[in-house]
């Protein structure tokens, strides 16, 4: 079995070269595979107001249900996909401007109605033609759609063919110059592209700490090898990336503390969305070495300055700056709470503190009849689709759902219902039913979510 996806949802995490080689001179150990619940996220901790953590929840359940879409009225989605696949293959006479519209109807249309079937039945022929489009620039407006409709398509049906078919070309992408006022947009999709090809479309453990060595350069250059000296977009596309790819490995020790130290540069960017991001890999790299070594009882040869480190993070929680527009700091604000927290507590991201009632007094008796039961609020940090809501307890499984909401946005919650793939990637969530799932909508799932449990996904290296 070659898919990186199928081997993290069966097995937690993949394995890193140093963990293969630890394997071939020790005996194996039953805690070699973690349990597949990291994740990275921007969200707020305790020492935000209620009404922060309600903005928050509101805005992520806002994307995650929305209804946007084009109106299909009673012809079945799966026909009309098919009927825009055989139009989007059909290039006669095709203009610029027409493969444009064809590639955005395609890739709308299968962000908010997947159907693998109709896909798989003609990728022999589509993902040549996404290639082709994307390396003859016809237009840049062609080539970025092009890109988000071959994002879209590995999500979609995870084939484990496609990464070594796409992948040369996404990286040549990334590294060209060619494509004037879209340039910057182009690099930030070929380097979602990558991750997600890499994760969700055949890659190996090895390709993927490949990709994860490219990520940091372009973090470590600021952008420069890319030619993108300086673009706080790109270096933030790569950092979110890094996180996602680190996500399904199993061991990042090897790399840490380089990755740390690049990290750390990137809190003094002058651009929210990197800081933010680095902050999450910074959280992201210390939860997998707590969790390591809970399993393991070793630790990492992690160097750094710790209390250094920590005044800084603590000082972004209070970041006050007139140069950062009020959102930009409450962003910052609340993200860098929430990672603080982390650190301190031990904990995942949007985990709060502060304390409550285990009981409520308000449905009788008294303060004291509690002997002060207290409790903390937890992990504050969820979203709803339909009748699930879905606690994001770590790091890592949180750098996948911001992949996952940047790509399909409000299409996110039908290809979660639908959607074998998006589901693996969400399956170490804890779920909750608010009631009875709708057996029509959801039953081939139903055991997954309600147990919460799954794997992250990756081919193994040595096959």
């Amino acid at each position: 079995m070659h898919d990186l996806r199928k081997k993290i949802f069966e097995s937690g995490k993949t394995v890193s070269r140093k963990a293969r080689s630890r394997q071939q001179s020790a005996q194996p150990s039953p805690a070699s595979s973690r349990a597949a619940s990291r994740a990275a996220s921007r969200h707020a901790s305790e020492e935000e107001d209620s009404s922060d953590n309600e903005y928050n929840e509101s805005l992520a359940s806002s994307i995650i249900n929305s209804e946007d879409g084009e109106e299909l009225g009673s012809t079945p989605p799966a026909e009309i996909l098919h009927n825009r696949i055989v139009d989007l293959l059909d290039q006669k006479r095709d203009g610029g401007q027409d493969r444009e519209e064809k590639l955005t109807a395609y890739t709308e249309l299968i962000r908010h109605h997947p159907s693998t079937e109709e896909i798989d039945a003609q990728m022999n022929e589509l993902i040549p033609m996404l290639l082709k489009t994307i390396r003859g620039r016809r237009t840049s407006h062609g080539v970025l759609w092009a890109l988000r409709a071959l994002m879209i398509t590995i999500l979609t049906t995870g084939d484990e063919s496609i990464h070594d078919r796409v992948f040369p070309t996404l990286k040549s992408v990334s590294q060209d110059t060619n494509y004037d006022d879209d340039d910057e947009l182009i690099k930030v999709a070929a380097i979602k592209a990558m991750a997600i090809s890499t994760m969700c479309g055949g890659g190996s453990a090895t390709e993927a700490e490949e990709l994860l060595e490219f990520l940091l350069e372009i973090i470590e250059s600021d952008g420069h090898i890319l030619e993108a000296g300086d673009n706080g977009p790109v270096v933030a596309a790569a950092l979110n990336m890094w996180g996602f790819v680190a996500s399904g490995l199993d061991d990042l020790e090897e790399q840490s503390t380089q990755a740390l130290e690049a990290f750390t540069e990137q809190l003094e960017s002058s651009d929210v969305d990197v800081q933010v991001a680095a902050g999450s890999n910074i959280a992201l790299l210390m939860e997998a070495a707590r969790e390591y070594e809970e399993e393991s009882g070793e630790t990492w040869n992690l160097r750094f300055d710790q209390d250094g480190l920590l005044r800084r993070l603590n000082a972004l929680t209070r970041e006050s700056s007139k140069a950062i527009s009020k959102r930009d700091r409450r962003q910052l604000h609340s993200s860098f709470n929430s990672i603080v927290t982390s650190l301190e507590h031990g904990k995942g991201p949007g985990y709060s503190t502060a304390r409550r009632f285990a009981s409520n007094p308000h449905t009788g008796g008294n303060r004291a009849d509690f002997n002060d039961d207290y409790r903390e609020y937890g992990y504050r940090q969820k979203f709803r689709i339909q009748n699930i809501t879905i606690t994001i307890d770590s790091w890592s499984l949180s750098a996948r759902l911001e992949m996952l909401k940047s790509v399909l946005g409000g299409g996110l919650a039908n290809h979660y219902l639908n959607n074998s793939v998006v589901r693996d990637l969400l399956s170490g969530a804890k779920t909750e039913y608010l009631s009875s799932p709708p057996k029509d909508r959801i039953s081939p799932s139903k055991s997954a979510l309600r147990s919460g449990h799954g794997k992250k996904a990756a081919k193994s290296g040595s096959d």
